[in-house]
């Protein structure tokens, strides 16, 4: 690399006294360094070190700027490592969440748990239910119509009442049971109609099977329509009233004393609208009029009385269509349904006193109420049977070609157009 001429010595001129004069140095290029790209590390590598070999160098001692690539050569103007760690202290940036997933997985177990809470309520409340009656054992029946029809009935059954609430409610203390009120309810597209018996309807009791014996037994005659429970029990009653309508029941249910005013209860109370205020000392009513929520032992007394209406029972039935649908209305809601803290107490409040025919089940009891509902809302009607006039024992008359025409159109699943006189 040394251009300049031997002079033969060290650190003498050359021999020519003459100074030389200039003369042209030969480039010499120095070789290109190829430029490294930076480099962006994606989060910290504990084991970096040791994957890069000499790892990240100052160059503060040989004299480089930065440490270079592999095997410690110079990275003159590169830009050293970047150190990211990935969840420094608890915090950082990690991979985003996935809420769709979190929502479709948590929709999941939400509606898995509603369903596992339905179908426990309604094993629960399916076995509550007392299916006793067996309307297998009536004879002779109608054929089936395009209707679902319910025969409801409630009884003055004192059973597991105790002296002292026989004496708050003002039931007496009679031994068995008998009718206190009866009526049709009949579910049908067309619209519902709910039909009041009166318990003094003069009807003929026809020859039946009994129920416990399974003798056969001839027909009895006119009567009284309560006469046909207190004679064989809910059988001789359906059989009765299939009888003298020519209507065919699907359903039966009954409540007595203590499980009607106990789902009053259970349902904080039933607001209703008394049109006219009146007092009974047998039933223990007491009402003024208007608007007013009524307890278990008030709508007891409510539905029971009848002395102090000129037209007695079919006054009193009148009343406990009224209070029959504000029930409904005020049970079959989303708020008493869908509360287990309301939905619960109210079942079971009532099934266990409530008794029905052995085909029916948690879901035609609902369908009940909600029908009862309906009528109450405006789908649909409610009525006494037709009367004509008196009959023997200050009995009542059934209208007969008025009630074929009524059940006639029920059983055609047609709309209720025959009026009730009384």
């Amino acid at each position: 690399m040394n251009d300049w001429p031997d002079d033969g010595g060290h650190g003498r001129g050359p021999a020519n006294p003459q100074p030389e004069g200039p003369r042209r140095m030969s480039h010499v290029q120095r070789p290109q360094v190829p430029q490294q790209p930076p480099r962006y590390d994606q989060g910290y590598n504990p084991s970096f070190t040791q994957a890069q070999g000499t790892g990240y160098d100052s160059g503060y001692n040989t004299g480089q700027v930065y440490g270079g690539a592999q095997g410690g050569g110079g990275n003159r103007g590169g830009i050293p490592p970047q150190y990211t760690p990935r969840n420094p202290g608890g915090s950082g940036t990690g991979p985003a969440p996935d809420w769709r997933k979190r929502i479709k997985v948590g929709s999941i177990v939400l509606v898995v748990g509603v369903l596992a809470w339905g179908i426990g309520t309604y094993a629960w409340a399916s076995s509550q239910m007392r299916n006793e009656v067996d309307l297998s054992k009536v004879i002779e029946r109608p054929s089936e119509g395009d209707c679902t029809t319910y025969l409801i009935v409630g009884s003055d059954s004192r059973e597991g009442m105790s002296a002292e609430e026989k004496k708050k409610l003002h039931t007496g203390s009679a031994e068995g049971k008998r009718t206190d009120s009866m009526m049709i309810l009949a579910a049908c597209s067309s619209g519902n109609t709910m039909v009041s018996l009166p318990r003094d309807s003069w009807v003929t009791i026809p020859n039946f099977v009994g129920s416990e014996s399974g003798k056969a037994f001839p027909a009895r005659g006119g009567a009284k329509l309560n006469a046909a429970y207190a004679m064989d029990g809910p059988e001789l009653l359906v059989r009765t009233v299939e009888y003298n309508t020519g209507l065919r029941i699907d359903h039966y249910a009954e409540i007595g004393f203590a499980g009607f005013a106990n789902i009053v209860d259970a349902l904080g109370g039933v607001e209703l609208n008394i049109e006219k205020g009146f007092k009974d000392k047998k039933s223990g009513a007491d009402f003024q009029a208007g608007t007013q929520t009524l307890n278990g032992e008030q709508a007891l007394a409510f539905v029971r009385t009848r002395y102090a209406f000129a037209e007695s029972d079919l006054a009193r039935t009148k009343n406990q269509q009224k209070f029959l649908s504000a029930l409904a209305n005020q049970a079959a809601t989303p708020g008493t349904i869908l509360n287990p803290f309301a939905l619960y107490p109210t079942l079971g409040a009532g099934l266990d006193t409530l008794i029905v025919d052995k085909d029916m089940s948690l879901y035609d009891l609902g369908k009940m109420f909600f029908a009862m509902k309906g009528i109450s809302g405006g789908d649909g009607r409610s009525m006494n049977m037709p009367i004509a006039g008196a009959a023997p024992q200050g009995s009542l008359k059934w209208d007969m070609p008025k009630v074929k025409q009524l059940v006639e159109q029920i059983r055609n699943d047609e709309k209720v157009t025959v009026e009730s006189n009384r």
